[in-house]
Formats: structure tokens, sequence, C-alpha cells
């Protein structure tokens, strides 16, 4: 059974960092593109960033251009989210997702179940 699980999620005030990580089981995910996506209540599920299946490219949403990076560890099946420059409006829940390739829809085959991220003002 493959499952994704995503951590490091929490309460963080504003300007701060927060690292996001999601480890892989059931199969790995050498081949995948990774990504991460995040959705607010009452919105739909937003791309945030994405990374080929061998690092050579990586893609951000403009609102988060700058301040997250996005990075993979095969040996480890685990890829991760560093966020840094938190504002309020990153408030969501965010999930992992994998994909043989990469696209900015929520049309993953593989996600994680979410964890909270909350920046207070």
């Amino acid at each position: 059974q493959v499952q994704l699980v995503e951590s490091g999620g929490g309460l963080v005030q504003a300007g701060g960092s927060l690292r996001l990580s999601c480890a892989a089981s059931g199969r790995t995910f050498g081949t995948f593109a990774m990504a991460w996506f995040r959705q607010a209540p009452g919105k739909e599920r937003d791309f945030v960033a994405a990374i080929t299946w061998n690092s050579d490219r990586t893609y951000y949403a403009d609102s988060v251009q700058g301040r997250f990076t996005i990075s993979r560890d095969d040996a480890k099946n685990t890829w991760y989210l560093q966020m840094n420059s938190l504002k309020p409006e990153d408030t969501a829940v965010y999930y992992c997702a994998a994909n043989r390739a990469v696209v900015r829809r929520a049309e993953y085959d593989y996600w994680g179940q979410g964890t909270q991220v909350t920046v207070s003002s």
C-alpha cells in the first residue's frame, strides 16, 4: 500500500520558517515528479511547488517564489518544502503529491493526508 505522510506543519509567526517533509512508503518514487499543494478553507487546492524526477528543474507559484524551496532525497524516499518569510496568507493545509510528470493542476496520482500550517500576524 502506497502512503505519503506529511510532517512539519504547525503554528508560526509571520516572518518565520517551517520545513515540511513528505515521506513515501509502499513504492519508490525515483522516477516521479514531486509536488506540494495547499488548500485554505473554502478555496480550491492550489499548486505551490514541484520538482522533476531528476531534480533538474523546480517550479513555484508566483506567490511563493523566492520564499519557498522544494527538494527531494530519493535515498530516503522523501521530499521537502522549506518555507521562509511566512505570511498569514500562507495559512492552509499543505499536501504532498507524486506524479509521472509535473503539472500545476491538482491531478496527481498519489496524495498525502495533509498537514496544517498556520501563520499568525
